[in-house]
């Protein structure tokens, strides 16, 4: 099997890209890339002196936007530390949702508390399965993060014996183990059949007196 291309095309954007860059900006993909997203939606085109001149304008107003937009999101992360959001949800007896927490509804509940949180910023790798308090992480670009707690209870009070239960990260109850009796020893079986049986001759002695 041929080893794969490592070749590159350099193409200038004529819009924002996510992750790639912004209009007016000259930049490397991989040719499949190119090829099948960013040349047919004319969303890239081969950089020439002219274009690259014509789009200057266009990349100073990409660049402003895009510092008010980091300045937000500093704010919003600056406002995100130590902080607490509660979930209500639906559960059975032992703690588990009737439906999961997923990145969407953190992130409702954050704008419902006024940060503008959009769900591709909410780092969950598992969607939360049962109530409990979670650490998640908030995540706009590399150097502006947050880590948050995520606190989902119970919409109705749980009995004290499910309280108690301990289950595993999927809700299933572990049981505990349970203990055995102690199995009398031989040597004790024998004592207690001679006490028996020496009892019961005391007994009939005392009966033919």
């Amino acid at each position: 099997m041929p080893a794969p291309s490592n070749r590159t095309i350099t193409l200038l954007l004529n819009r924002n890209v996510e992750s790639l860059g912004i209009v007016g900006d000259v930049v490397t993909v991989k040719p499949g890339y190119a090829r099948n997203y960013l040349l047919p939606l004319g969303i890239a085109e081969a950089p020439t002196d002219e274009r690259i001149a014509a789009l200057q304008s266009a990349r100073a107003e990409a660049h402003a936007e895009l510092e008010q937009v980091r300045g937000k999101r500093k704010t919003i992360i600056g406002a995100l530390e130590e902080l607490t959001a509660t979930l209500i949800r639906s559960c059975n007896d032992r703690g588990v949702l009737y439906g999961s927490v997923t990145q969407r509804d953190i992130s409702d509940a954050l704008i419902a508390l006024g940060h503008a949180v959009d769900e591709r910023a909410v780092r969950l790798a598992n969607p939360i399965r049962r109530v409990g308090d979670y650490p998640v992480t908030i995540q706009f670009e590399k150097d502006l993060r947050a880590e948050i707690q995520v606190v989902v209870e119970a919409d109705r009070s749980l009995s004290e014996e499910s309280e108690e239960m301990e289950f595993d990260n999927e809700g299933e109850l572990i049981e505990p183990s349970k203990k055995r009796k102690p199995e009398p020893d031989e040597h004790g079986a024998e004592e207690s059949t001679e006490d028996a049986s020496e009892n019961t001759d005391a007994e009939t002695e005392t009966a033919e007196a």
